[in-house]
């Protein structure tokens, strides 16, 4: 999915979800659990978003967004602007998917999608304030 990056923070029955999308940032926070723990995180992406395009879909135990890229088709080597490996960042190769298998059509429905994913293709532990 050259055209897209999908983010998926898991958080058990969150509350006040507020999910921003910004060209080069990302703003996630909400509260979530059953003691209502404030999780919060702002991400400097590696290149731009179509803000426009951008979506998120809360479930029962995550938030999934998903993020279309301003420039189509161009790689990005991570998904942050820092070079520095990041701690709470982790790619899930099981939704894993090679450049050659792209195909335009299963991003026709983020919804379908969304249900079928069972683990994250990102994961962000919450920053507590």
């Amino acid at each position: 999915m050259r055209d897209s990056v999908f983010i998926e923070f898991y958080v058990a029955d969150s509350k006040d979800v507020k999910v921003t999308f910004d060209k080069a940032k990302f703003g996630f926070s909400c509260l979530g659990g059953t003691d209502s723990v404030k999780h919060e995180n702002e991400i400097d992406l590696f290149e731009a978003v179509d803000e426009n395009e951008c979506k998120h879909k809360r479930t029962d135990r995550s938030v999934l967004c998903y993020l279309r890229k301003a420039q189509p088709g161009k790689a990005w080597p991570r998904l942050t602007k820092e070079k520095a490996k990041l701690s709470w960042l982790s790619v899930d190769f099981n939704n894993w998917k090679d450049w050659e298998d792209d195909s335009e059509e299963e991003m026709g429905n983020f919804d379908q999608l969304s249900d079928r994913m069972t683990s994250p293709m990102c994961f962000f532990p919450p920053v507590f304030t």
